[in-house]
């Protein structure tokens, strides 16, 4: 029996096939370095060429970056808000813990500027200092009491610092808020004891406007009487005062029986009874 040599076949891969793998691993590059980048609605990007900020920033949209070469900083350039406790010295010298609370938004021509000058972090670093500066400005040019009883003043005033300094960083200024004020333990209790001393006071104006009102109507009343009374009496005339004395005579006519009145005579014991006969006129 003879053995024939067993002959190998050789498969041959198709070119497809490598140029898929290639495709393939090309993807999955691309995927890993990421080129792409999406800047959002309220937003820009600096773009970073080995750490140098361009001096464009990127808007909105879906942008191309050099992977290693370039990386992307994004900053919102929507209103915010901010707040913050401050404290500060008033006219008066009483100490005044002031809340207040800001709408800003970053300027988006400036946004390059800021990220090179400050960072994303800039609300602690700018916007924090300069409103305890503006508090301090603001708060010493008004005593504690004049903190609350003109508060919209106070805030403008505020503002208007904000917004001026805060202008030449970038950051636009919106709207300003006093959230709230606080004072020392005692001042607090000095504010009270004044305003329920001003609640009596006008308690006891109040009672002495009403007694007042009072004795008016009194007063009134009584010239009201007196006057009726003179005018009852400038009415009484002579000639009135004989149709009264005649109205009268015939109202007892009227009701007279026909009987004369008895005039009794006590004598002992008894009453005898007198007939009182009117003489004839």
């Amino acid at each position: 029996m003879v053995n024939k040599p067993v002959q190998k076949t050789q498969v041959e891969v198709p070119g497809l096939v490598i140029v898929g793998g290639i495709l393939l691993v090309a993807i999955i590059a691309i995927l890993l370095v990421n080129p792409f980048y999406i800047v959002n609605a309220g937003e820009r990007a600096v773009v970073l060429e080995f750490g140098k900020p361009q001096p464009v920033a990127v808007a909105e949209g879906l942008h191309l970056r050099i992977p290693i070469y370039q990386t992307i900083v994004k900053m919102d350039t929507r209103t915010q808000k901010y707040e913050a406790d401050l404290s500060a010295a008033s006219k008066d010298l009483q100490t005044v813990s002031t809340k207040i609370a800001i709408n800003y938004r970053v300027n988006p021509e400036s946004v390059v500027e800021l990220y090179k000058t400050v960072g994303v972090d800039f609300a602690a670093k700018i916007i924090q200092p300069i409103e305890q500066e503006a508090n301090k400005a603001t708060t010493a040019q008004y005593t504690a009491e004049e903190l609350i009883t003109k508060r919209e003043e106070v805030r403008d005033t505020m503002k208007v610092l904000l917004v001026d300094r805060l202008a030449t960083r970038g950051i636009k200024v919106e709207e300003l808020s006093i959230v709230n004020f606080d004072f020392s333990a005692s001042f607090n209790a000095a504010i009270e004891a004044k305003v329920t001393a001003q609640q009596q006071a006008l308690a006891a104006q109040n009672k002495l406007e009403q007694v007042k009102f009072e004795a008016q109507q009194q007063l009134v009343v009584k010239e009201a009487e007196a006057e009726g009374l003179r005018a009852q009496k400038e009415q009484i005339t002579p000639d009135l005062l004989e149709l009264r004395r005649i109205e009268v005579a015939k109202i007892m006519a009227e009701r007279w029986n026909g009987a004369y009145p008895l005039t009794y005579m006590t004598m002992g014991d008894g009453a005898t009874p007198l007939i009182s006969i009117p003489t004839s006129s």
